[in-house]
């Protein structure tokens, strides 16, 4: 009878043991799964949606290589990133995949939009921004907390946001395309470059001066060469500068040479030394870029750059020039979605209503004025 109860508590025992083993491997299990799902990066972002299967068309045409586009949406102009995306879409016949980043407050009514026709049939991923990643590299005066914009800094992390691509093209908020984006994807990046972008000396938009712009296509309109720790990086002050609003990146370029870190170096500078110049109403974006690609960056076809719409309320290209453009681009106080906007017809036919009547366009004749 003991012999007996002895063979039961180790029979008991042993199934006992059986299961802690099958539920450490199952928690193993659901453990590399979740991380692979989520993809955690340095910044905490987490993919909110997950992107449907490639259209059938595009699969067969394209052998459904997907092409990366990041570009951040704020709430206050995501009427802008509905339009620079539906203009990406509906031009091309490319597998583009938008990686949408935003601010968790945006993320219900950025999904409420892209649920309506023309936009439903997009692939997109919508990521979370943190901006406490930029504690201490951005000064914010309290007195204007409200103009401080987080996202304009998005593009400075691009391999977290796109970790296992080798190229992407960032875009901001305030452009439209009007050609097949895989044309500017295809752009040669010379080697050891990380990225390509639209000189400013170079561009076609540079042919119009822009009043009351100072030194908008040299190195120092944006940074401050009295201080010495930009006169020891021995750069010209005369270089020419370029425009960050649009770019391809060569993202294993990008992550070999720290790029990330590099720029997060010169911002955390900045906010002891004051680095950057004042004459062009306080950029915070395009002077850590300017230092870290000084001379090694590739260029972009300038077309596909066409900026300074917003610049003034005039029109200051020709309607032919703005129809032959591969890209516009309303950089400047004017936004195609503002009260005195140029090209404003241009751009709205590519806007798509807000459904939750939050975002509404300003024009003249009318003190809103929702596009039907």
């Amino acid at each position: 009878m003991t012999l007996r109860k002895v063979n039961i508590s180790i029979l008991i025992v042993a199934v006992v043991i059986f299961l802690l083993v099958i539920h450490h491997n199952f928690l193993s299990l659901s453990d590399f799964l979740r991380r692979e799902l989520s993809d955690p990066s340095p910044l905490g972002l987490q993919p909110i949606d997950f992107i449907p299967a490639a259209p059938q068309r595009l699969a067969d045409e394209w052998n459904d290589k997907e092409i990366p586009v990041v570009i951040a949406a704020s709430d206050e102009r995501l009427g802008g990133a509905i339009a620079a995306m539906n203009s990406i879409y509906q031009n091309t016949r490319a597998n583009v995949v938008f990686h949408i980043v935003t601010l968790n407050d945006t993320v219900d009514h950025l999904r409420m939009w892209l649920r309506i026709p023309p936009l439903k049939n997009m692939r997109y991923r919508i990521l979370d921004f943190d901006p406490r990643v930029l504690e201490g590299k951005v000064q914010v005066d309290p007195q204007k907390a409200d103009t401080f914009k987080p996202l304009t800094f998005a593009r400075f992390y691009l391999p977290s946001f796109v970790p296992h691509a080798e190229k992407v093209i960032y875009v901001d908020d305030d452009v439209i395309v009007q050609d097949d984006i895989i044309e500017l994807y295809n752009t040669p990046l010379k080697p050891g470059h990380a990225a390509a972008f639209s000189d400013d000396c170079d561009s076609t938009s540079s042919k119009v001066a822009v009043r009351g712009a100072g030194n908008q296509y040299n190195y120092i309109g944006f940074l401050d060469y009295k201080k010495e720790t930009i006169r020891k990086l021995a750069m010209k002050a005369n270089t020419c500068s370029f425009n960050p609003g649009v770019f391809v990146a060569n993202l294993t370029e990008w992550k070999l040479q720290n790029i990330t870190k590099q720029l997060e170096k010169w911002m955390a500078l900045n906010v002891v030394e004051e680095l950057y110049s004042k004459t062009l109403a306080g950029s915070i974006t395009t002077p850590p870029l300017l230092i870290v690609f000084y001379k090694q960056h590739s260029s972009i076809d300038p077309m596909w750059n066409v900026r300074h719409l917003g610049s003034s309320a005039g029109k200051r290209y020709s309607p032919q020039f703005v129809e032959a453009a591969k890209l516009l681009h309303w950089n400047g106080h004017f936004k195609p979605w503002g009260r005195t906007a140029s090209y404003a017809e241009v751009w709205e036919k590519w806007y798509v209503p807000d459904p939750a009547g939050k975002f509404n366009l300003i024009r003249r004749h009318s003190e809103a004025y929702e596009a039907k």
